[in-house]
């Protein structure tokens, strides 16, 4: 396959992937689909992981991907250098992503226990008593209601999202890198017609 289109390939997939981790990630924002007041909202979902992380920062590379995939080759070797240094973007987004998605996944949600306060009643357990192994610990959080799950279903999104963008970000990394060194197919192109 041409470096190019192996370009193109990549930057096709990235696009959903970039627009699922923003949606996931604004749904944080609405626990159980509700309106509820900044303050009660989980810290991590401030750090904008999926937002800028896993969307923006990988949005920009799959843009030049697809440009680089033009027409089923790399116009230039310029291109495809452009190309690796906007994947290392992509790939530092997506690894941010998982990083504060597995925060969010270990620390669990902010919610009410019941008093009317608002604390991260999962904060300081060990990864062995992890809320996440022991669902009975889940009624711990009355308000906002189902906030357990909502943070667990939009935090493994996120997580598994930035693991697949970091992935074919880093394998544009290797693909451009091949491009730049040993031309593009365009060019092998040129020589197979010239020799005909």
């Amino acid at each position: 396959m041409c470096t190019g289109k192996c370009s193109k390939c990549i930057g096709v997939v990235l696009f959903p992937l970039a627009v699922c981790a923003i949606i996931s990630n604004l749904l944080l924002y609405f626990p159980n689909g509700n309106v509820i007041d900044v303050h009660k909202i989980t810290d991590l979902v401030w750090f904008f992981h999926g937002i800028l992380g896993a969307g923006i920062l990988v949005i920009l590379p799959a843009f030049m991907m697809l440009g680089a995939g033009g027409a089923g080759c790399c116009a230039n070797r310029c291109g495809m250098l452009l190309s690796v240094l906007l994947a290392v973007l992509g790939a530092a987004g997506g690894v941010y992503c998982v990083v504060i998605s597995s925060l969010g996944l270990i620390n669990g949600p902010l919610c009410d226990t019941g008093d009317g306060e608002y604390i991260y009643p999962f904060r300081n357990d060990t990864l062995t008593d992890n809320y996440l192994f022991n669902q009975t610990t889940w009624s711990i959080c009355k308000e906002p209601e189902n906030i357990i799950i909502w943070n667990v279903v939009l935090f493994s999104l996120l997580l598994g999202i930035g693991t697949i963008e970091a992935v074919l970000c880093l394998i544009q990394v290797i693909n451009g890198l091949i491009g730049f060194i040993c031309g593009t197919c365009m060019r092998k192109r040129k020589t197979d017609i010239a020799g005909m």
